[in-house]
């Protein structure tokens, strides 16, 4: 990819495994691990603790597009900051699940972390997780993973994490959003984690990896 470092794009929907296995990944080949779902729950948060409803999409575009949005890469794992603050601590605050999935449809909203995200590949070699990485923000990488796992193993993951999504909801905003919707790149390979290990997934994916020249 012109100008960009070697990208390895993990696409999925909601608790299929995909954070667990893209952060692991990054450790094992010594790339840097970015998750977009993190940075449009940290606008989220943003947007909310200034008192804008998740429906008011242009003020919302407006917020973000005049908000100072970076990254720091602590561990070579990235961390959001919105005007200088880091919120991690809020990303899985119920407020925030109950309205990422609208704030994340927003055309100018997701232009915006598309365009911060692509800063990042400019500079590191990076393990990206998320709905459309493959498909939309590096669709030129030839690393393009899409794993998935069956509704109720991933309800099941959900609940453990003491998270209270609803998967069904989620799914479909993923799915059916007109911007970006979540869909299997055509050139993805898709691994099935509903029966695998975390680390079973990385090894699959190392191994497919090798196969495709990527040096390791």
């Amino acid at each position: 990819m012109a100008n960009f470092h070697r990208v390895v794009a993990i696409d999925g929907p909601a608790a299929s495994g995909k954070s667990s296995v893209a952060r692991l990944l990054a450790r094992r080949l010594g790339y840097s691990y970015v998750n977009s779902g993190a940075i449009y729950r940290a606008i989220t948060w943003h947007i909310l603790q200034r008192g804008i409803d998740a429906g008011d999409t242009e003020r919302i575009a407006q917020t973000v597009e005049a908000a100072r949005i970076s990254c720091r890469f602590r561990n070579s794992e990235s961390h959001i900051l919105v005007d200088d603050f880091d919120p991690v601590e809020h990303l899985r605050d119920d407020r925030v699940n109950e309205n990422v999935s609208r704030v994340s449809s927003i055309p100018r909203v997701r232009k915006t972390v598309v365009r911060e995200m692509r800063e990042y590949a400019r500079h590191r070699d990076l393990i990206v997780e998320g709905r459309d990485i493959g498909s939309v923000v590096f669709p030129e990488t030839p690393y393009k993973f899409y794993v998935d796992a069956s509704p109720e193993v991933r309800l099941r993951r959900r609940a453990a994490e003491g998270q209270r999504d609803k998967i069904a909801m989620r799914d479909r905003a993923d799915f059916l959003r007109p911007i970006s919707p979540l869909i299997i790149a055509k050139d993805a390979q898709v691994i099935d984690t509903s029966h695998l290990t975390i680390e079973g997934v990385v090894k699959e994916i190392i191994t497919r990896l090798k196969e495709m020249g990527l040096p390791i």
